[in-house]
């Protein structure tokens, strides 16, 4: 990933802290949640995705990585749904970036955990 250090907004994002949130939460947060980061994660891979998106796709997933939000992860039922929010939002901002092969992607690595 190129190095985005310089904007606030994805300080707390790490690729690292992505790959380890997903791998350990995947069928608690389910496939909503995983498909939607790994969404944005592929669409932030795309070298023609431009640096606005860029900079709301980490933010977005800064969010879902950090261990402090709204809504605590390891709350029963609800503890993603803030999670879920915000992947939502950042996934409608930059959908024109977001295409069959970010989609297909996602889902190759989605089926992994829940197929």
């Amino acid at each position: 990933m190129s190095d985005n250090s310089d904007n606030a907004a994805t300080d707390g994002y790490s690729e690292e802290g992505f790959w380890l949130k997903v791998k350990q939460f995947a069928v608690k947060a389910g496939r909503e949640v995983i498909d939607n980061a790994l969404c944005l994660y592929y669409a932030a891979k795309r070298p023609d995705t431009p640096k606005w998106a860029k900079t709301i796709i980490f933010g977005a997933l800064a969010y879902f990585i950090t261990p402090l939000d709204a809504i605590p992860d390891l709350t029963p039922m609800v503890g993603f749904t803030d999670d879920l929010g915000a992947l939502a939002a950042a996934l409608a901002m930059v959908a024109m970036y977001v295409d069959d092969t970010v989609k297909n992607q996602a889902a190759e690595k989605s089926a992994a955990w829940f197929d």
